[in-house]
């Protein structure tokens, strides 16, 4: 049976380049929240990997984030560990599967992962789209085709976005 009915296009998709060490990122985290809160499925949020060379456990981290989003708990785990860069800074990999361990995830299996690099090609390739598109700082919003950098100030970036989501979802459904 064939359906006639016209395609509903994608929903509107919002990549946020993030690194899980970085201090702006959690701050970022209430904005992602309010996002997600207001949208619910009507927008795509999606993590993109941008680890700094500053932040000595970030690619690790980014490693675990996409353990964590294979195990099934991707955002759980990013506002986790977000939550506590500080003890992430002092205690590295110890942390990421302690964490992991905590959400009730398979934490074996994230030892392995972080030693194995089974996620590695993920973030090395987020890192390199962001660089392409000229990311520089983290977080870093691109909705719409338009790049929001937040890695200096976030002060207007929500709103900027929910314009640019409006927008984008009236498009859709009108």
């Amino acid at each position: 049976m064939s359906d006639s009915s016209p395609a509903r296009p994608a929903a509107p998709v919002l990549d946020v380049w993030c690194e899980l060490q970085c201090p702006d990122c959690r701050h970022a985290l209430d904005d992602l929240r309010a996002l997600r809160a207001r949208y619910g499925d009507r927008l795509e949020l999606r993590l993109r990997h941008f680890p700094l060379e500053k932040h000595k456990h970030s690619f690790a981290a980014a490693q675990a984030a996409e353990e964590a989003l294979e195990q099934g708990r991707g955002w759980p785990y990013v506002e986790a560990v977000l939550g506590r860069v500080e003890e992430l800074d002092r205690r590295g990999e110890a942390f990421l599967v302690e964490t992991a361990r905590e959400l009730g995830l398979d934490a074996e299996e994230f030892d392995t992962a972080l030693i194995d690099g089974r996620h590695i090609l993920i973030v090395d390739a987020d890192q390199a789209e962001g660089k392409a598109i000229g990311v520089t700082g983290t977080p870093t919003y691109v909705i719409g085709g338009e790049r929001l950098d937040g890695g200096k100030s976030q002060e207007g970036l929500r709103e900027r976005v929910e314009e640019i989501a409006d927008r984008l979802l009236a498009e859709r459904e009108g």
